[in-house]
């Protein structure tokens, strides 16, 4: 999505320099200017203005890698972090507090943000144990391209076109609907009390509400609606409802909206009327690593509370005053955590170079890119390659549906929105299907990102110079297929073979694997045009016993499903053979099964 920004100070580069006539260099031989942000800068004439204060020593996360569970990774990073930062902060707490201005310090990365005059913003810069100071700009995230509110019959159960091309219902059919997993949410807030978003909120079981550890305003000043320092969830915009509307929604009716609607949701809002700051993303991504309580302090969170993957659909704008490494150590920090940083390929295409500002540019993020309901890149689609830092970094890592996507928005309605920030938030549930379908994953970002890169539909462009590659800077690795994916976490992303082309030369029904099996197998096919799939179970009598697809457009590629050995009422049934049958554009295809117990 398009961004825009709102400076909060005038500039005077007149004053600048003249304040640079009259100052020598620091003990280190650096100039004090030297450190800071140009927007800084031209703001130092302001009695108050806002800065970021990044510290010379940072934490050395490198040991969370060989950790094997989220839980060890969450604590270890917490308490370094928070080790470095009790450290080393205290010289400049304590040079602050003697001025008298306000302050708050962070310690996902050693920062502290600041609001100051031109002597506070040169005696911190003077200092040899400040290495940089940053701007922190208020950033606008604009209105998602939208359709009126559609509602429909409550007699009626649908689920979107978006979820059902992803093959989220395929999954549901096994049992698995995120239910095993939590996944956090950074946006314009959130309406806790919709009907398709209650159900799934932490805070909520279903009597009573609880905020505390599952939801956080970083919001403190206005607010808009919600007000400041919101007690409850609350959204003054809407772009962040539909945004988790998309993870998790479903009000057990008509408006099956989300991917994982099993999944638990907890949240922070980090914009003011859609309005936000470096600041305040920090803020939240500190919060969401180590959620605390409503009116505590950072000293009370709890890393054993954290999501299993964070949903970001909003850009921090270097060209404007965020620095494209602003949030760079921020986001690494929170990764080294054991939780997925989702994050919108932005809305600045169709140009290749597109995807510019934080946190889609870095590699820490899992990126995500906007397809439409015929896999066809949107033209606002940010693409690849990254330039702004120098990477030529390749970018989206995947692309999902981000076209004309209803999810649900403010007052208990829906409404159809088109944006990246629309597609991010189905990986963000993919990943709560994945965790589900096998625990022992959570924490394993390297893992999890493998497994849906390398379960993705193979789309291909030659815009951007990849020719027939994948990945490549349109698409990524591809569409995401969350049945592809969850098969992967239970088997292996080195247990399913590959298929060979993006587009199969036949209609093919592969052997299952592993056959014989007990209780688990997974059924792969090749379609070599797009088609509606019927895949059935039925025993030697010719009884149908499970339904593993019902008329199912998928389009031409390799699919894969998985059969959990059960009935259609999710009884396991009996040993002995079975055959799985699968119809395709006119044509059946049959395979043999043989169930051992």
């Amino acid at each position: 999505m398009r961004t825009q920004m709102m400076l909060k100070c005038n500039v005077c580069l007149g004053l600048v320099l003249v304040l640079l006539s009259f100052h020598a260099p620091s003990a280190t031989g650096t100039s004090w200017w030297e450190k800071v942000d140009e927007t800084v800068l031209a703001e130092v004439n302001k009695e108050s203005c806002e800065f970021l204060v990044t510290l010379s020593v940072q934490a050395d996360l490198s040991h969370a890698a060989s950790l094997t569970s989220k839980w060890e990774k969450g604590h270890y990073t917490v308490m370094t972090l928070k080790s470095v930062a009790a450290r080393t902060q205290t010289p400049v707490v304590n040079a602050l507090a003697a001025t008298g201005v306000t302050y708050r310090t962070f310690w996902i990365a050693n920062m502290i943000w600041v609001r100051g005059d031109g002597a506070v913003l040169e005696m911190l810069a003077s200092r040899d144990d400040v290495a940089r100071i940053l701007a922190n700009p208020r950033i606008r995230i604009p209105s998602s391209q939208a359709k009126p509110p559609v509602e429909r019959d409550e007699g009626f159960k649908s689920v979107e076109w978006n979820i059902s091309h992803v093959n989220g219902p395929a999954v549901w059919s096994g049992g698995n609907i995120g239910q095993d997993a939590v996944v956090g949410g950074i946006d314009t807030g959130y309406e806790w009390d919709h009907p398709a978003l209650m159900e799934q909120y932490r805070g909520w079981d279903g009597i009573t509400t609880d905020h505390d550890y599952n939801w956080h305003d970083a919001i403190h000043v206005g607010g808009g609606d919600c007000g400041a320092n919101s007690p409850e969830p609350c959204d003054d915009n809407g772009h962040g409802s539909h945004t988790m509307g998309v993870m998790v929604g479903d009000d057990g009716g008509a408006n099956q909206i989300g991917l994982a609607p099993g999944a638990r949701w907890i949240g922070c809002r980090c914009m003011d009327q859609g309005y936000g700051t470096p600041a305040t993303f920090i803020e939240c991504l500190e919060w969401m690593v180590a959620p605390y309580p409503l009116g505590g302090g950072s000293d009370e969170g709890d890393p054993s509370l954290a999501p299993d993957v964070i949903n970001n659909s909003w850009s921090c704008l270097p060209s404007v005053g965020c620095a494209w490494d602003t949030l760079l150590p921020v986001i690494e920090n929170v990764r080294a955590a054991g939780i997925v940083v989702v994050a919108s390929a932005g809305g600045n295409g169709p140009d290749c170079s597109s995807v510019l500002y934080p946190p889609e540019i870095y590699e820490a993020s899992f990126t995500v890119g906007a397809t439409n309901s015929t896999d066809i890149v949107a033209s606002f689609s940010g693409r690849g390659p990254v330039l702004v830092d120098g990477s030529g970094r390749l970018k989206p890592d995947v692309c999902a549906p981000g076209v004309a996507v209803r999810s649900s928005v403010l007052n208990g309605t829906y409404a159809f929105y088109s944006g990246a920030s629309m597609a991010a938030p189905h990986v963000a549930g993919l990943v709560a299907l994945v965790v589900t379908a096998n625990p022992g994953l959570a924490g394993d970002v390297d893992q999890l990102e493998l497994i849906i890169t390398s379960s993705a539909v193979p789309l291909t462009s030659n815009q951007c110079g990849d020719g027939d590659d994948v990945p490549n800077n349109v698409y990524g690795h591809g569409r995401i297929d969350a049945l592809a994916a969850c098969t992967r976490a239970v088997v292996g992303v080195d247990e399913v073979t590959p298929g060979p082309d993006p587009t199969p030369a036949s209609l093919r029904l592969l052997p299952n694997i592993p056959n014989p099996f007990n209780p688990v197998t997974t059924i792969a096919f090749e379609l070599p045009e797009p088609s509606h799939v019927h895949l059935h179970i039925y025993d030697v009598s010719g009884r149908l016993v499970r339904v593993l697809l019902d008329g199912n457009y998928l389009g031409a590629s390799r699919h894969e499903t998985i059969w959990y050995g059960e009935d259609e009422s999710g009884h396991a049934v009996a040993a002995g053979i079975y055959f799985c049958r699968l119809d395709a554009n006119g044509h059946a295809l049959t395979q043999r099964l043989a169930l051992i117990k």
